[in-house]
């Protein structure tokens, strides 16, 4: 069976209905978001776990003296978790109005007061501390919700690029189905493992976003028409000033982007989408000792008589927010070539005919997912060897949610969200992409908003052959 033909409806970010496939592809990526996508009902145990942590830091002098908060951030707040994803909290030491420039050791320090106030409650288990690491983590597991969770000090840079996602998703409601499939795709193939040598997860991303700026018409602009500045230089100063114009720079390009490309938006289905993406990367081990993946700049750039990128990395994704660094340095020389393999294999598989729901599916996800999928009694066509099997974790929370400065807690249950956070008023700017662009699961499409309807487009030719060989576009 062809995964690409025939036709139903599929909805982007700004609630426009257009056509996508209604494929053995199609229906198989919708049954795996149905199940990998949080609910509402999961946002209590994700609060509980920062409150306890807040109770936690309160009890020790040495924070409670300096002011300290807990602050979310990551996939939490930039609404591209899985149920079981990680839950990333930064403890911000204030500065005063200005952006800490906290030193590592002091890091270090407060980092293993947190882990002996933990230890001494009981709350948690699989404590570890990465002291040594570019930025100091406390890891550990909570006993109730058993949910991991990764612990920084004074994270503002990370907090600023989990928003910065969050506002890519009021772009194309696709940008956060295909982060969810794909990170859940990584993790079965046993490849979004840093620690192993493989992808993070924000590289996962940034793979995502720049697939949907190298399609054809464009679905995401160059991140520099976004931001043009660098993150990561531009958080000085007054804390509140340096975001605020962050925010408002990005929100106001962003909807100059929306505008513009109003009368030439692509049409491609979900699951079309899915498979160049494969198709893209197949051979992103040949492609990666000559060129360098850079969503600021929406190409691939030729690393070769650049001095901007100066250690020669197996594989070099541009991190937009901290240029020239590498979002994926973690990368090994040895596993370059597996992940490579894994991308082409899927692709292989997924543009198949010789494909049954089953077999999709194994391809596709790890244990956790196919066991609520595929009934125990049968016998898939194939089953990928390189899934594992997920624990029991509850899903995420919400992630608009952010921390009330007011009453110094987080709500039980699931407040507005429209609470973009705002330090003047408590809470952010009504232009802020708004979160009922987001997928409704009652209907199994967007809600419409006030946006032109899209004009009708010539079908994708991606897939017209499976022999067609992609290369990347470049400005040499």
């Amino acid at each position: 069976m062809n995964l690409s033909s025939s036709s139903s409806y599929y909805s982007n970010g700004n609630g426009i209905t257009i056509t996508s496939s209604n494929t053995l592809l199609g229906r198989c990526l919708g049954d795996v978001l149905n199940v990998i996508k949080p609910l509402d009902g999961d946002v209590t145990a994700r609060y509980t776990v920062i409150n306890d942590l807040r109770a936690v830091v309160q009890s020790i002098p040495s924070l409670r003296d300096a002011g300290a908060t807990v602050e979310p951030f990551g996939s939490f707040v930039s609404n591209l978790y899985t149920r079981w994803g990680d839950l990333d909290i930064s403890i911000e030491i204030p500065c005063g109005d200005l952006v800490s420039t906290m030193v590592k050791n002091k890091k270090q320090k407060f980092l293993k007061e947190i882990t002996k106030a933990l230890r001494k409650r009981g709350m948690v288990r699989n404590l570890q501390l990465i002291l040594q690491a570019r930025v100091p983590l406390l890891i550990y597991e909570t006993n109730l919700q058993n949910i991991s969770c990764d612990i920084s000090i004074s994270n503002l840079l990370g907090q600023i690029k989990s928003k910065l996602f969050l506002w890519l998703t009021g772009i194309d409601g696709r940008f956060r189905d295909m982060i969810l499939l794909i990170k859940e795709w990584a993790k079965a193939q046993q490849i979004n493992d840093p620690k192993n040598g493989t992808l993070n997860s924000y590289s996962l991303c940034l793979l995502v976003i720049f697939h949907l700026q190298t399609c054809e018409p464009a679905i995401f602009p160059p991140l520099k028409d976004i931001y043009a500045g660098n993150v990561g230089r531009d958080l000085t100063g007054s804390r509140l000033t340096a975001e605020r114009n962050i925010h408002d720079t990005c929100t106001a390009n962003i909807d100059i982007f929306k505008r513009n490309s109003s009368g030439n938006l692509n049409q491609s289905s979900l699951p079309e989408l899915f498979i160049s993406f494969f198709q893209k990367f197949s051979r992103i081990s040949v492609l990666a000792s000559e060129y360098t993946i850079c969503t600021y700049t929406g190409q691939w750039e030729y690393k070769r008589n650049n001095d901007k990128w100066t250690k020669d990395y197996p594989l070099l994704i541009e991190d937009p927010f901290e240029q020239p660094d590498n979002a994926a340095r973690a990368v090994s020389m040895n596993q370059l070539p597996r992940i490579s393999e894994a991308f082409e294999r899927t692709h292989r598989s997924l543009v198949s005919s010789n494909q049954d729901r089953n077999s999709v599916i194994y391809g596709l996800v790890g244990r956790r997912v196919s066991s609520q999928l595929i009934p125990s009694h049968s016998t898939p066509r194939f089953i990928n060897r390189g899934a594992t099997d997920f624990p029991s974790l509850p899903r995420a929370p919400s992630p608009n949610e952010f921390y009330n400065r007011t009453n110094g807690t987080y709500p039980a249950t699931s407040p507005s969200q429209n609470q973009l956070y705002n330090r003047t008023n408590e809470t952010y700017p009504a232009t802020s992409p708004s979160q009922n662009q987001l997928y409704n699961r009652t209907n199994g499409t967007y809600p419409a908003s006030s946006v032109s309807i899209r004009r009708p487009m010539a079908p994708t030719t991606h897939f017209q052959s499976q022999q067609q060989r992609w290369e990347p576009k470049t400005t040499r």
